[in-house]
C-alpha cells in the first residue's frame, strides 16, 4: 500500500510527530506553515514561560534540542532556568528542526479529510485530492480560541484585533494601542505579560480584570523553588513531577478528575520575571467577573462586573480576551461532519488509546487534543518527549 500517513499541522507536535514518522521509514506528507502560532499568533516581545530543559521538541535522534540550535546559530545560548527564551527564538529554533528533519513539510492546507472504506481522502486547498492510510492531527490551537458568552454576545460577528473585543491570540504588534485604554480579561501568562506589552507599548491605561480573589499571582524563581520535592519542566512538586513523567498513568482517571486536573493543574499564573515588569504599570481588578459586556455608539466597550458583594462598569477603548483555548472537536473544521461525529470524546477531548488513537481506526491526535488523555502536559512542547514516539510506534505497527 502506497498510501502515505498525513501529519496536519507544522507546529511542536506536529514536526515532532513527523520526525518520529520518518525515522521509522514510513511514507509521510506533512501539511501546514511551520510554527505559524509562534510566528504570527503572539505579540512581538513576548517571551517564553517554560524553562529551556522544557522547550525542547522531542527528536527521534540526538543534536536537535534548542541548545544545539543555539549552538548551530552561534547566538546566545539558552540553557539554565534563568535564561528567557524570547518567543522569537523560539520559533527559529522551530524552523531549523523542520528544515532538518521535515524538509519535504509542504506548505498548503488541508480542506477536508474524511474517512470511506477502511482509509482517507483528504483535499488540499491546492486542488489535490489523495487517499491516506492514517491522519495526525496536530493542529495546536487553531480555531480553539476561547470567547465567553459575554463577550460574544457582544460582537456577534466575532472578535477582531481592530474591533472593540480581541482575542490575545490575534495580535502581533500591540503598537497600534499607543495612547489607548484596555482592559485585559485573565490571570494567566498570557494575560499579564499582554498587559505588560500594552503598557510598554504606550497604551493610556493597561487594566487586568480577573474573576479569584488572588488570582493574579507570580512562579518563584529558581533559587527560591523548594529542593525537598522532584525536579520537573514546570518546577518543584510531586503533582507536576508524576504528569510530566507518567503521563500514560493520567489515562486510568475516571473522567471527570481528568477534566477537572486539565483545568486547574498549571493553571493561571504569571512567570517569575514579569513580577517587576508588571508592578506599577498594570492596575488589576481581583475578585469580579465581567457579567456584561456592551459596545457603545461611538465604539467604546462597557463592561459590567460583578463580584464578592460588589459591582461596578468599566469603560475603555478595547478589551482584550486572554480567556485561553477550549478543546472542541467540531472545531477542526477540516475534519469531515461523518469523521467528526464518530469521534468519541471524554473529559473534553478526543478518547485516545495508549498510542495516540482516537475511536475511529487510524484517526490520531497529539498535542492539545490529547490533554483529555494524557493531561495537562500535553498543553506544552515538552510534551512532544512523551507523545512522539508512542504516537510513532504505534502507527508503525498499526499501518506500517
Amino acid at each position: 500500500m502506497n498510501d502515505p500517513i498525513v501529519v496536519i499541522g507544522a507546529g511542536p507536535y506536529g514536526l515532532s510527530a513527523a520526525a518520529h514518522l520518518r525515522s521509522r521509514g514510513l511514507p509521510v506528507r506533512v501539511f501546514g506553515t511551520p510554527m505559524v502560532s509562534w510566528r504570527e499568533h503572539m505579540p512581538a516581545g513576548m517571551l517564553l514561560k517554560s524553562t529551556p530543559v522544557a522547550s525542547n521538541i522531542d527528536a527521534p535522534q540526538v543534536g536537535h534540542t534548542l541548545l544545539d540550535f543555539c549552538r548551530a546559530e552561534g547566538g546566545r545560548r539558552y540553557e539554565s532556568d534563568w535564561d528567557i527564551i524570547p518567543v522569537e527564538a523560539f520559533a527559529r529554533y522551530g524552523l531549523w528542526f523542520q528544515e532538518r528533519l521535515v524538509p519535504e513539510l509542504e506548505r498548503v492546507r488541508v480542506v477536508s479529510a474524511d474517512r470511506r472504506g477502511g482509509r482517507f481522502e483528504l483535499k488540499l486547498d491546492s486542488g489535490e485530492q489523495f487517499a491516506a492510510r492514517a491522519v495526525v492531527v496536530a493542529s495546536g490551537l487553531a480555531g480553539l480560541a476561547h470567547l465567553p458568552a459575554e463577550f460574544a454576545a457582544a460582537v456577534p460577528d466575532g472578535p477582531s484585533p481592530t474591533g472593540p473585543v480581541s482575542h490575545s491570540s490575534q495580535h502581533r504588534d500591540l503598537a497600534s494601542f499607543a495612547g489607548r485604554e484596555v482592559v485585559v480579561v485573565g490571570a494567566g501568562q498570557s494575560a499579564l505579560e499582554s498587559a505588560v506589552l500594552l503598557a510598554e507599548a504606550g497604551a493610556a491605561s493597561v487594566r487586568v480584570v480577573a474573576r479569584g480573589k488572588r488570582a493574579v499571582a507570580f512562579g518563584a524563581p529558581p533559587d527560591r523553588q523548594p529542593r525537598l520535592r522532584p525536579e520537573s519542566p514546570f518546577g518543584r512538586a510531586w503533582s507536576l513531577y508524576a504528569l510530566s513523567y507518567y503521563a500514560g498513568a493520567f489515562r486510568r482517571l475516571p473522567a471527570p478528575a481528568r477534566r477537572y486536573l486539565v483545568r486547574t493543574v498549571l493553571g493561571p499564573l504569571g512567570a517569575w520575571w514579569l513580577r517587576e515588569r508588571f508592578a506599577g504599570r498594570v492596575q488589576v481588578t481581583q475578585g469580579q467577573r465581567v457579567a456584561r459586556v456592551e459596545v457603545e455608539s461611538g465604539g467604546r466597550v462597557a463592561l459590567a462586573l460583578r463580584g464578592g458583594g460588589r459591582a461596578g462598569e468599566l469603560a475603555v477603548d478595547h478589551v482584550l480576551a486572554a480567556t485561553g483555548y477550549r478543546m472542541n472537536v467540531a472545531a477542526l473544521g477540516f475534519l469531515g461532519p461523518e469523521l467528526r461525529a464518530e469521534v468519541v470524546t471524554r473529559a473534553g477531548g478526543p478518547l485516545l488509546d495508549v498510542g495516540y488513537c482516537s475511536s475511529v481506526p487510524g484517526l490520531y491526535f497529539t498535542g492539545l487534543p490529547a490533554a483529555a488523555s494524557f493531561g495537562p502536559v500535553m498543553r506544552f512542547v515538552c510534551g512532544t518527549e512523551y507523545a512522539s514516539p508512542r504516537l510513532a510506534k504505534a502507527v508503525a505497527m498499526a499501518h506500517g
